[in-house]
């Protein structure tokens, strides 16, 4: 096992994703990718790139993510693992994927909200999408019935 990659969404369980991933890469000596999805910029209609409002808003999500991200990898580093952060926006599921693929990621490390079946029905799952779609296999923390993440992190 040489690369793993660990989905990171800046949720309750963002932390147990990063430190399973984080045990994994220095049990296999492997490097760690922290990589965020974030969202794509919405579309406006009768707008080319939006209201400056929501331009502005949206750059200082991207910048405040991509700083936590590099905090991230930089604490990982800290203690010896070969990290690195990426933040690319699309769409989740495809591009978890591609980026594995790309990658040739060993491993992916994601996590599970435990959202209910209606929520996966409207909604639908990342996990679920990936788990389908995954080209390497796939770690799944899941989230405990508090909210947080799961116990043993």
């Amino acid at each position: 096992m040489k690369r793993i990659i660990a989905a990171v969404d800046f949720s309750s369980i963002s932390d147990a994703v990063i430190e399973h991933a984080a045990a994994m890469a220095a049990a296999f000596r492997a490097e760690l990718v922290l990589l965020h999805v974030a969202a794509p910029d919405p579309d406006f209609v009768g707008f080319d790139a939006g209201p400056p409002s929501v331009r502005e808003l949206r750059a200082h999500e991207l910048r405040d993510e991509h700083r936590g991200l590099q905090e991230a990898a930089t604490r990982l580093r800290a203690r010896g693992l070969a990290a690195e952060a990426q933040l690319i926006q699309g769409p989740t599921v495809e591009t978890l994927v591609e980026r594995a693929e790309q990658q040739g990621a060993d491993l992916l490390v994601i996590g599970s909200h435990g959202h209910g079946a209606v929520y996966r029905a409207l909604v639908g799952s990342i996990s679920e999408g990936v788990l389908r779609r995954a080209p390497c296999p796939l770690l799944v923390i899941p989230a405990d019935r508090t909210g947080d993440a799961a116990a043993g992190s």
